[in-house]
């Protein structure tokens, strides 16, 4: 799983700087679909979320220093829904000393994941969702 996360957080960083947000979740969900198959569970859901997690984070830090949260939350968003699990990435904001923020997290079952501490409750998630990207309209 690190070896995954290790070579997906760069292809996710760039599609995020050349495409943008909608166009690299759409890339990630259609190759999850193409693969049309969860790969096989031998642990609990706990068990495969923490670890994702912990290698998505080992990833993060050994061979991607620097990842934005965002990278890294659709990295693990996609790594666990490629192994059954269904979570959702959210997006919040917060204005701090005059500058707009934005922080990218991973929920499962109302928990966030990829936080080592509380830092997404000082951010005020968007009411919806994440898990799909919206559709464009003419």
């Amino acid at each position: 799983m690190f070896r995954r996360a290790a070579i997906l957080l760069p292809l996710v960083g760039a599609s995020l700087r050349l495409r943008g947000y909608g166009r690299t979740q759409e890339w990630l969900q259609g190759r999850w679909e193409r693969r049309n198959q969860a790969l096989p569970q031998t642990a609990s859901s706990k068990d495969i979320v923490e670890n994702t997690c912990r290698m998505v984070r080992a990833a993060v830090h050994y061979g991607l220093p620097g990842a934005s949260c965002l990278e890294a939350s659709l990295t693990l968003w996609y790594l666990l829904r490629l192994q059954g699990i269904s979570a959702n990435v959210r997006i919040g904001v917060r204005k701090h000393t005059n500058l707009f923020e934005a922080h990218a997290w991973v929920e499962y079952e109302g928990a966030a994941l990829n936080q080592l501490e509380e830092v997404h409750r000082h951010f005020a998630p968007f009411d919806s969702e994440f898990h799909v990207p919206p559709k464009e309209q003419p």
